[in-house]
C-alpha cells in the first residue's frame, strides 16, 4: 500500500494542473490515469478539434481565388490530415510525459515527487483507493490525506440512438474516420456541433446537415452572432434544419437514415454516410464507487460540492466532473484553487465573471462576460457599442471584413465593462485586456486609453470603447450599417 499527501484521479488538464500545484507545495503526489495522458482536452477535445479547424482554415485559404494568385491542384487527403492532428497530440503528450518523468523521483534539494499510476481507480473507503492495473502496471491500494477527482467528461448519448463509433459517432470517434464522408448529419447546434459543421464544410468534401431544435444555432448567444455564423455555414453548403425535432436515427444498409419533423408538422427522411451526436457531455464517475467513500451525487450525475469540496471534506472535484462548463481553462484554474484551498486554507473561490471562450467557427467567435441576451434576461441596464470589422485596418488588410466587435458596459457614469463579443478573424487575440479589466471592475475609460499596435484587430475594441465615450474616430451617424450605439433600460 502506498501513502501520499494528495491523490488525483485523472491526468487531463485539470488533474495535471492540480498535480503540479501540489508539487509546488512540496507534497508527495499520486496521479492515476487509465487512459492516455492529457485526457479529452488533448485527444478528443480542444487540441485535436482545434488543430483540425486550423487545417481546414489553411485549406480554404489555399483555395481562395480573390487574392491575386491562384493555387492549382490543391489536393487533400484525410489520412494525412489526421496524421497532422495526431502529431500535434503527440507533441503535447510528450511534454506531459517528460515532466512526469522528471518529477517521478526525489532529487537533491527537492524531496517531493509525482508518482504516475496507470489503471482504473475505485474507492474502497474515503481514505483508500484501489487501482486495477493494466497490461503494463500492477494493481495496488493507495491511501492519501486528500483526494481530487478530475475524471473529466464524455459525450452524452441518447437511449434511442445506438452509437457504434463508426457510422453513428460522437466527437470521440472523429479521428477514427479513414476518409472524408460524402455526407454527414450532426445532431446538436451548440458549440461542438457547429464547430464540426464548420470544419467539414471548410474542407468542402462533405455535404453537412445540422439538426437544430431551437429557433437558431448557438441559442445562448446574441441573435446577431448566431445569424452571421448561420449565414456563413449555409453559404458553405451546410443545410441547417432549424426548429426540427429528430424522430428517428438508425443504420440501414451501411448508411444512416434519419427522420425529422419540421416546425410546420412536415416530416423529412434523409440518408447520409455518417452521423455525429453532439448533445452535450456527462461526467465520468461510473466505476469510482463513490458511495463507498460517502460522496454524494446529485440527480444530474454530478458530484455535489462546495468550494470544490464534496460531501466528504478531504475529497475534492474539479473540471468537467463538477461543472457543466467543459472548458480546459476552468479545469486548470479549479485544479490550482483546490490545492491552494487544501494547503493554504484560502477561502477564495474561482470567479467566472471574466470567463472567456473561443468558438472555432467561421469566423471565429471570442466571448467574455455578459452578452445582451443575458443582460436582458437579468434586467441589467446597459450600454452597448458595435464596431464592424469593415472599418478595422487589420481586417481590411487580411481581406477578412466579415465580423464585428460588441462591447457592453453598465448604464451609469462609471460605465464598468460587463462583457464583450468579437466575431471575426483573430478574435481570440482581443480577450486578455478585457478579461483583466472585468476582473478589476474597470471602466470603459481605461480600455479606451490603452495603446494598441497598428494595424491590429484590437483597435476595433478600442474604437468600441471610444464610441461609448463619444470620442470614436469613425462616427455611427455616418457609418450606420457598420456602427451601432445603444442604451437599454427597463421601466419599473
Amino acid at each position: 500500500m502506498s501513502e501520499f499527501d494528495v491523490c488525483i484521479i485523472g491526468a487531463g488538464p485539470a488533474g495535471i494542473a492540480a498535480a503540479m500545484r501540489a508539487w509546488d507545495f512540496g507534497k508527495q503526489v499520486c496521479i492515476v490515469e487509465k487512459g492516455p495522458l492529457g485526457g479529452s482536452g488533448v485527444h478528443n477535445g480542444a487540441l485535436s478539434s482545434k488543430t483540425l479547424w486550423e487545417l481546414s482554415r489553411d485549406y480554404i485559404n489555399a483555395c481562395r481565388r480573390d487574392r491575386g494568385y491562384i493555387a492549382e491542384n490543391v489536393e487533400i487527403d484525410f489520412p494525412h490530415v489526421v496524421n497532422c492532428v495526431q502529431r500535434a497530440i503527440g507533441e503535447k503528450v510528450s511534454q506531459i510525459s517528460e515532466q512526469f518523468a522528471a518529477f517521478s523521483q526525489p532529487r537533491p534539494g527537492c524531496p517531493n515527487c509525482i508518482s504516475l499510476v496507470r489503471g482504473s481507480a475505485r474507492f474502497l473507503d474515503s481514505n483508500t483507493l484501489f487501482v486495477e492495473g493494466n497490461e503494463s502496471s500492477r494493481s495496488l491500494k493507495i491511501t492519501a490525506k486528500h483526494f481530487i477527482i478530475a475524471t473529466g467528461s464524455r459525450p452524452r448519448t441518447l437511449d434511442e440512438i445506438t452509437v457504434d463509433g463508426s457510422l453513428i459517432m460522437t466527437s470521440d470517434n472523429m479521428m477514427d474516420l479513414m476518409s472524408f464522408p460524402r455526407s454527414m448529419v450532426i445532431l446538436g447546434a451548440g458549440i461542438v456541433g457547429c464547430e464540426f459543421a464548420t470544419i467539414f464544410a471548410n474542407f468542402g468534401q462533405t455535404k453537412v446537415y445540422l439538426i437544430d431544435r431551437a429557433d437558431r444555432i448557438l441559442p445562448f448567444e446574441d441573435e446577431d452572432v448566431s445569424r452571421v455564423c448561420s449565414t456563413n455555414l449555409e453559404a458553405k453548403g451546410v443545410t441547417i434544419h432549424h426548429r426540427a425535432k429528430l424522430l428517428s436515427m438508425e443504420v440501414i444498409n451501411d448508411q444512416v437514415e434519419y427522420t425529422i419533423e419540421h416546425h410546420t408538422g412536415g416530416k423529412e427522411t434523409i440518408r447520409v454516410e455518417r452521423a455525429v451526436i453532439s448533445v452535450g457531455r456527462v461526467p465520468n464517475i461510473l466505476g469510482l464507487d463513490l458511495d463507498k467513500a460517502g460522496v454524494v451525487v446529485n440527480e444530474q450525475g454530478r458530484i455535489t460540492n462546495n468550494n470544490m469540496q464534496t460531501s466528504v471534506s478531504h475529497i475534492y472535484t474539479i473540471g468537467d466532473v463538477s461543472t457543466d462548463k467543459a472548458l480546459v481553462s476552468i479545469g486548470e484554474i479549479q485544479g490550482r484553487y483546490a490545492i491552494e484551498h487544501i494547503y493554504e486554507s484560502t477561502d477564495n473561490v474561482p470567479s467566472y465573471d471574466n470567463l472567456s471562450t473561443i468558438m472555432f467557427l467561421d469566423p471565429e467567435v471570442a466571448a467574455i462576460g455578459l452578452n445582451e441576451q443575458q443582460a436582458q434576461d437579468s434586467r441589467i441596464p446597459y450600454r452597448v457599442s458595435v464596431y464592424g470589422y469593415s472599418l478595422v485596418n487589420r481586417a481590411i488588410a487580411m481581406r477578412a471584413t466579415d465580423g464585428f466587435v460588441k462591447l457592453l458596459v453598465t448604464d451609469d457614469e462609471d460605465m464598468r465593462i460587463l462583457g464583450m463579443r468579437v466575431l471575426g478573424a483573430h478574435a481570440s487575440t482581443t480577450i486578455e485586456a478585457v478579461s483583466l479589466m472585468i476582473k478589476q471592475d474597470c471602466s470603459v475609460c481605461d480600455l479606451a486609453e490603452l495603446l494598441h499596435p497598428h494595424p491590429a484587430v484590437t483597435e476595433g475594441v478600442q474604437e468600441c470603447a471610444r464610441m461609448l465615450l463619444g470620442t470614436s474616430i469613425y462616427k455611427p451617424q455616418v457609418f450606420q450599417s457598420d456602427l451601432r450605439l445603444s442604451r437599454v433600460t427597463y421601466s419599473d
